[in-house]
């Protein structure tokens, strides 16, 4: 529960500050952030295949 009231609140944070920065800069940010997280994942579906699949 705690963990949720944090995410909340990391998560109103970031939206206020999202609100006052020009659209452009709001959609490079995304994605960024939406890359960065493509990278990730695919680099862990490749490790689990190299580790024998099973977590």
């Amino acid at each position: 529960m705690l963990f949720l009231v944090g995410a909340l609140l990391v998560l109103g944070v970031v939206l206020g500050a999202v609100a006052h920065v020009p659209g452009p800069v709001s959609v490079v940010a995304a994605l960024a952030i939406a890359l960065w997280l493509a990278l990730f994942a695919t680099r862990e579906r490749l490790a689990g295949h190299r580790r024998g699949g099973l977590r």
